[in-house]
């Protein structure tokens, strides 16, 4: 017996292909519910507590006499403990389990976002966002390596488009709840608005790092919550996807040997870069269209990321439904470098300065979901872990030395301009390596599909 599928022109498929199709959309269903929410959660936390750094800037560079130099090194040292423990922590994490890594991840950034509060020189400051980047390294691409654990490349990008969704929310969460807390707590206890803001954001890492070694697994064969039945569906859809990746590396060494790692990098340099960009300059940007009240600017700065959101979802759901990659991260940098090179050019007006600022919002960060999904197309088990890292790592690179050369330009001219025109530059490059360094066929698109 057979049933025709849905598709024209497709081969007709069995009733029992029908029924385990139907079993597969169920168990990834449950899968995603499961873990997903809570994942999330755990990294809109996180981005909040590296990005907060940018409301606070509206007061403290005053309160403790800094400069946008000062705050530029302040906000790229953090990710040079990022880069150094990078590989290092998803390397522990593929061989000891998610669970004892998220919770040394989170209670140590935990720990130092709240210490954040007490700074009082430039050195303090230099030197907590050193250790918040040291302590959260490895939470991004090790949160990408632990859906590889459960999800199939045929299905990934929406999962791993729904993960980078925390961005946008951190961004729609943050920017008010930010606002909110510097306006409401100024005074308190004869301490600063932005002091409570890193104390009151802060604090909610260190308990989710504990929550999160009871609440999730390190793979599909230790839940209790999955049955039988799907956890063989996962595993052998694992397996199937993995077969098909022909020549596909399972070494860390044989994967630093692959060329598609490093164009890669350079769309993982400015997808990163721009999305920092978009946190750390953002609410300046509103500030000097003319808004002045830190509760607007919060309230303001919920449109990009909501669009983004949007934007995110749509864009890897049809990356999955074709199996195309390449284009779905390219299209989305090329409208990102529009935005920013539109900015200066649009300053002083609200609504256009919001609306470039929403195209470069959403074209970084709509792209995310096929980009992360590029490196386990070609890379597997140990060199998944290290390959991912790795990438990641090489974009860390590129936002150590951007806000440092944003906030230079900025001190040095007056004008954030300059630093718009670069991260419109990186964009457009990054665009560029991907299409030229990495080839449809390379990634196994086609199959990937099926």
């Amino acid at each position: 017996m057979s049933v025709a599928d849905s598709t024209a022109g497709a081969p007709a498929r069995t009733a029992d292909q029908v029924l385990r199709e139907r079993e597969a959309d169920a168990t990834y269903r449950k899968v995603l519910w499961r873990i997903m929410p809570f994942l999330m959660l755990c990294y809109v936390v996180s981005f909040i507590d590296r990005a907060n750094i940018g409301f606070a800037k509206l007061h403290f560079i005053a309160d403790l006499g800094f400069n946008d130099a000062i705050y530029g090194i302040g906000a790229g040292i953090f990710y040079v403990g990022y880069i150094l423990f990078e590989v290092p922590s998803n390397m522990v994490l593929h061989k000891s389990g998610v669970r004892r890594t998220l919770l040394r991840i989170m209670l140590l950034w935990g720990l130092f976002s709240t210490a954040m509060a007490f700074m009082q020189t430039s050195t303090h400051f230099y030197l907590m966002r050193f250790f918040l980047g040291a302590a959260e390294a490895g939470m991004f691409p090790g949160m990408l390596l632990y859906l590889t654990y459960w999800v199939p490349l045929n299905r990934r990008a929406r999962f791993n488009a729904l993960f980078t969704a925390s961005i946008p929310l951190a961004g729609m969460i943050g920017g008010p709840l930010s606002g909110a807390i510097m306006h409401a707590f100024e005074g308190v206890a004869g301490m600063k608005g932005w002091q409570w803001m890193f104390i009151i954001e802060g604090a909610p890492a260190c308990l989710l790092g504990v929550v999160a070694w009871y609440y999730l697994q390190d793979g599909p064969a230790d839940s209790r919550w999955l049955s039988a039945r799907q956890k063989q569906i996962i595993a052998e859809d694992l397996a199937r996807h993995t077969a098909r990746r022909e020549g596909g590396e399972h070494s860390f060494l044989a994967a630093l040997a692959n060329p598609r790692l490093y164009w890669l990098a350079g769309m993982g340099v400015a997808v990163l870069v721009s999305t920092g960009g978009v946190f750390f300059w953002l609410p300046t940007v509103i500030r000097k269209s003319g808004i002045e009240n830190v509760m607007s600017i919060g309230a303001l700065s919920v449109i990009p990321f909501l669009i983004a959101l949007v934007v995110q979802f749509l864009n890897a759901r049809h990356s999955d439904r074709t199996g195309e990659r390449r284009w779905h991260v390219a299209i989305p940098a090329l409208l990102a470098a529009l935005g920013w090179a539109a900015l200066p050019s649009v300053q002083g007006s609200v609504p256009l300065s919001m609306l470039a600022l929403t195209l470069a919002t959403a074209g970084t960060l709509g792209l995310t979901g096929p980009f992360w999904t590029l490196p386990s197309s070609f890379l597997t088990g140990k060199a998944a872990a290290g390959g991912i890292a790795l990438l990641s790592t090489f974009a860390g690179v590129g936002s150590v030395f951007s806000p440092m050369l944003v906030g230079w330009l900025s001190a040095t001219t007056g004008s954030l301009a300059m630093g718009q025109y670069y991260f419109a530059a990186l964009m457009l490059f990054g665009a560029v390596t991907l299409l030229v360094g990495v080839k449809p066929d390379a990634l196994g698109e086609r199959r990937a599909a099926a």
